[in-house]
């Protein structure tokens, strides 16, 4: 509970210390007058990221012991965004999946961890591959030379270096690694294709391999344990990172904003399986 109070400390000073700092007026507008085609693009593209995503995490589950129809893997990952979004203090999604598939498999509790771990891991490097990859064409490496030197550096080493951490401490699920690694890769390009539509939905025209960056750099940023579903945590990413560039922080703030809007929208369609857990021993029965 009370790493939860904290939490939502962190994300509501954080948002309101962004808040203080753009054009409120001129954020509303952005908000209220963007493309909603693209946006509607932008909701389908983050919606099949996720559907790629859950393919992956049963991949593991299934090898876990765990022997989830793709079906039931996809309405369990909708549920498990609901409780990280909207119930992230007792009951996280990731612990419910374990606590869950647990009780309903008997899966060994190590492997279930060691599964949702893996998943959560494989996804970080493809976002942390493709963030160093639009780095190094964006103008930020122009700015500070070092970035560039990090960046290639990020490109060569993240995959062997995973692939060798995976060998030696996760032996087991090691023959799924080129599965979960081409997985990973395209969850996160989906992500990036949803970011393009949100460009596009608030008819922006240039920076847009910047506003990628930025986009990956706050994701990257989000996974942080430090606030409630990333909030402020990606708006303040935007900030900074605009305000480098000497660029206009409102639409970054919008963007984030936007981003945030279309992650809880998805989110809700968990509550539409809350009874999983029933439906799941009825049809094993």
């Amino acid at each position: 509970m009370a790493k939860t109070f904290v939490k939502l400390l962190i994300s509501f000073v954080l948002v309101a210390f962004v808040l203080s700092k753009v054009n409120l007026a001129e954020l509303k507008k952005l908000l209220l007058h963007c493309n909603f085609f693209y946006l509607f693009l932008a909701f389908v593209a983050f919606n099949l990221s996720k559907t790629v995503s859950s393919i992956r995490l049963n991949y593991y589950f299934n090898s876990s012991g765990a022997k989830l129809t793709q079906s039931q893997n996809l309405k369990l990952y909708y549920l498990g965004m609901f409780y990280n979004l909207f119930l992230p203090g007792g009951i996280g999604g990731d612990g419910y999946k374990v606590y869950l598939l647990h009780k309903l498999y008997q899966a060994p509790i190590k492997r279930l961890i060691e599964a949702s771990l893996l998943d959560r891991v494989s996804g970080l490097i493809a976002l942390l591959f493709l963030g160093a990859s639009f780095l190094l064409f964006s103008q930020f490496s122009s700015l500070f030379p070092f970035l560039k030197f990090i960046a290639i550096l990020g490109l060569l080493t993240l995959y062997p270096l995973f692939i060798f951490l995976h060998k030696r401490f996760f032996p087991f699920f090691f023959p799924l690694l080129s599965k979960t690694l081409m997985l990973g890769l395209l969850v996160q390009i989906l992500q990036v294709i949803s970011a393009y539509f949100l460009f596009k939905a608030l008819f922006l025209q240039n920076f847009l391999i910047e506003f990628l960056f930025l986009f990956l750099l706050s994701s990257v940023v989000a996974v942080l344990p430090l606030t409630i579903g990333g909030v402020g945590a990606r708006e303040a990413t935007f900030l900074y990172g605009l305000k480098f560039l000497g660029l206009n922080v409102d639409i970054g703030v919008a963007f984030s904003f936007l981003f945030f809007l279309i992650t809880a929208l998805s989110s809700l369609i968990g509550i539409f399986f809350l009874n999983f857990s029933h439906s799941v021993q009825t049809n094993n029965h």
